[in-house]
């Protein structure tokens, strides 16, 4: 399942800490900013939500500034469907392979370090299609309001935020 990695301060001085956010086996670093409330991927043409899913890479995400909830979705978890708030000095949201998954930022923006790890079948074009709910029964089935609800994580449900 998810995994949510705490990481270690092992220096302060006057207004400077520093922190080991190191993700063994790391082979691939994204840095993604959102501007303002964005969601990624975007909503489909007809307001379906859309996900990623990467078959071949682990995501290791730190909010770095601005805060960033995540909608989780893996058929193999025995609860399916999660959301996680990630806060900037937070954990680390560890997402294994084979997950569904989507974000929304904060009125703000944010931005979200990933230290991944990506196998050799890894490309671009494996691990970024997009794939919208609607076409996908047991994913919509998933993620609509008349489905169990999801399993809550970082925050508590009046600080919720919709796609």
């Amino acid at each position: 399942m998810f995994e949510l990695i705490p990481y270690e301060k092992f220096r302060d001085t006057p207004n400077v800490r520093f922190f080991d956010i190191t993700i063994p086996d790391s082979n691939a670093r994204d840095l993604v900013f959102h501007d303002g409330p964005a969601v990624s991927p975007n909503n489909s043409a007809e307001g379906y939500w859309q996900f990623y899913l990467h078959p071949h890479q682990e995501d290791n995400l730190l909010a770095v500034s601005g805060g960033r909830t995540f909608y989780l979705v893996n058929f193999a978890w025995t609860q399916p469907f999660h959301i996680v708030r990630l806060e900037a000095n937070g954990d680390i949201l560890r997402i294994p392979p084979g997950t569904f998954h989507r974000s929304v930022s904060d009125p703000n923006g944010s931005l979200v370090l990933n230290q991944a790890v990506r196998s050799a079948q890894a490309t671009i074009a494996s691990e970024f299609r997009v794939y919208n709910s609607a076409e996908i029964p047991k994913l919509w089935q998933a993620t609509s309001k008349s489905a169990a609800p999801p399993q809550i994580h970082g925050f508590s449900r009046n600080h919720l935020r919709v796609a």
